[in-house]
């Protein structure tokens, strides 16, 4: 089973939405409020989780920095309901795409993925 790390940005009614979908996630709001991206990063690192964002600042740190978590899904979305990044999200799974491994970026026009180095 998949397990996600939501960062503190990504919405509380989108992550309760996964949480009663049966998925493994947990909130940064709720562990550690206030931890820096390197610490979000290093922390889905150790538990194995892959990252759910809504921080510009993972791309930078993955391809730059060298952080390799197990995934990354940043969402770039202008106007959205608190539970639509779990609405997509849960559509995604459904429809078989991977995320482990991957940088993938959601905007309002497209998905793209790319490998973590």
């Amino acid at each position: 089973m998949t397990r996600w790390l939501a960062d503190e940005n990504f919405p509380i009614p989108a992550f309760n939405l996964l949480r009663e979908a049966g998925w493994d996630i947990e909130h940064i709001s709720f562990i550690k409020p206030g931890i820096p991206d390197t610490e979000v990063l290093e922390r889905a690192i150790a538990e194995d989780r892959i990252v759910i964002t809504f921080d510009n600042d993972h791309g930078t740190l993955v391809f730059r920095d060298g952080y390799r978590p197990p995934g990354v899904v940043h969402f770039r979305l202008r106007d959205y309901l608190p539970t639509t990044p779990a609405q997509l999200l849960l559509d995604m799974v459904s429809n078989d795409w991977a995320f482990l491994n991957l940088f993938t970026v959601i905007d309002d026009q497209l998905t793209r993925q790319r490998p973590i180095p």
